[in-house]
């Protein structure tokens, strides 16, 4: 597996924060690399699907996603993507997010990264505008709220095969008894490995898929009801008590 190690630490000469935008086409992926510094990705339109070692992470519009220094990711466009990238030094200021999370993006976190990007923050010396928006745009990271939006992805290879099934199929059926009995085992020690590898039930784990499916399907404009009923779902009406219940408002709010 080849990852590589992209800029920009050399590029930001000692400054706290440096912002690029990049459009992407449906379809395209990033190389999977990794950065010295810090990144908040940020999607105007478009969802990105993040993978890291820890498993994947889907990112709707309007959100954005952590990725703390180090850690190797590659991103997958699906539609046009417009992303805006904020690269943040190590040391810029103190409680940074410590793992990969995917964030609230506020009104205002939205209006400080699209007037960051646009910034030079090499000059020398850096203006005072420019270090007040960088300075409020890494305190406002501190408070953003963190949406569950990950699904771990176990390398145990007795579980990454049934894992991968899942994804392909989200409507797939089968108990926990029935892939214990494929895989060989017995459902109690199915069980256990899962939780173990994944902080999860097979079960939860199955349900957050097909979500995660089903919002990066909304996300592109599909209709409830296909989307509900490919997942999985036997109505439209259970797909949206589901999702409610997992992410605490309905799918056509979520998008609002």
């Amino acid at each position: 597996m080849l990852i590589e190690r992209v800029g920009p630490l050399r590029e930001m000469q000692g400054a706290l924060l440096h912002g690029k935008a990049v459009d992407h086409q449906p379809g395209s992926a990033t190389i999977r690399h990794w950065h010295e510094v810090a990144q908040l990705l940020y999607a105007i339109s478009g969802v990105m699907r993040v993978i890291t070692p820890l498993g994947q992470w889907i990112v709707p519009p309007n959100r954005g996603i952590w990725l703390p220094p180090g850690v190797w990711h590659e991103v997958l466009m699906i539609g046009h993507v417009e992303v805006r990238s904020i690269y943040v030094r190590p040391d810029a200021v103190p409680g940074l997010p410590a793992e990969c999370c995917v964030l609230a993006i506020t009104p205002l976190m939205r209006e400080l990264i699209l007037a960051a990007i646009h910034i030079d923050y090499q000059e020398n010396p850096i203006p005072l505008r420019s270090r007040m928006i960088a300075e409020l745009l890494l305190n406002e990271v501190k408070s953003l709220e963190t949406l569950p939006l990950q699904l771990p992805m176990p390398i145990d290879p007795l579980l990454a095969p049934v894992c991968r099934a899942l994804l392909a199929e989200p409507d797939d059926t089968r108990t926990t008894d029935d892939w214990a009995q494929q895989t060989g085992v017995d459902a109690r020690t199915l069980q256990r490995r899962f939780g173990k590898a994944t902080g999860m039930t097979l079960g939860d784990w199955r349900r957050q898929a097909r979500l995660l499916k089903a919002l990066e399907r909304l996300a592109q404009g599909e209709r409830v009801i296909d989307v509900a009923l490919d997942c999985g779902y036997n109505s439209p009406s259970a797909f949206s008590a589901m999702f409610k219940r997992q992410f605490g408002i309905t799918p056509s709010s979520f998008f609002q």
